[in-house]
């Protein structure tokens, strides 16, 4: 893929990633409890950005994971079924998204389940660098279904040409994909309440679910093309 479209690529749906509802209500949940332990804000933004780096640096190597993966089924030969498997299921995950828009609460979603909220609880009981660490490593693997489906796009389409700039492209994806975590943590920080910023993402969820789902579809339909057609934008 050009240069010129892959950055843009990359951009829009890191961005769009970004405010997916998953991410964000992981972390105000996760606020919410380690309020609870302590009201020392002070410790919640040192925390928090233990955190969120500890997710920003699993989420980079997963995505190096990927995108080793696929490059080996393409060097040998397998370029169309990787691009129409990969692209068939992003544009699942994004019929699933859209789905909430219209009937969340019904059928299959995409959040995190029950019990590993449940376990989330458990762990930030205990507040502590470690802990935290322990905390950040696992929400991103068990979100990795809520959030995955423009990451599993975008190592698809990086993973045909891995280079240094497709690597520098996976490290600017995934800082803007937690930019918004960093500046809700700051929020709270500064005072903003964890119940208001809970409600603000309740209202703006299922635009959210449509506005990811919509760009899922987008990346899915693409990658199809771009694996099977040799298509160029």
């Amino acid at each position: 893929m050009p240069t010129e479209l892959t950055l843009p690529v990359v951009l829009v749906a890191a961005a769009i990633d970004s405010i997916n509802p998953c991410a964000i209500g992981v972390l105000l949940f996760l606020a919410t409890v380690m309020l609870k332990v302590s009201s020392q804000r002070g410790a919640l933004l040192r925390l928090g950005t233990v955190y969120i780096t500890t997710v920003y640096i699993v989420y980079t190597l997963s995505g190096l994971g990927l995108i080793w993966f696929q490059y080996e089924l393409i060097r040998r030969g397998l370029a169309e079924i990787v691009g129409v498997t990969v692209g068939g299921l992003v544009v699942a995950l994004g019929l699933i998204e859209i789905k909430d828009f219209f009937w969340y609460g019904s059928g299959i979603s995409l959040e995190i389940p029950s019990r590993y909220k449940e376990k989330i609880t458990e762990m930030a009981q205990t507040i502590s660098m470690p802990g935290m660490i322990t905390i950040g490593g696992f929400v991103a693997l068990v979100e990795l279904p809520c959030t995955g489906g423009p990451y599993l796009a975008i190592t698809a389409i990086l993973a045909k040409s891995f280079d240094m700039q497709a690597f520098l492209y996976l490290l600017l994806y995934n800082g803007i994909f937690v930019l918004p975590l960093v500046v809700i943590l700051v929020m709270i920080y500064f005072g903003a309440t964890t119940l208001r910023l809970k409600k603000w993402r309740e209202t703006k969820r299922k635009w959210m679910n449509l506005a990811s789902g919509l760009l899922m579809i987008v990346l899915g339909v693409f990658l199809i093309l771009y694996y099977t057609l040799g298509w160029h934008a």
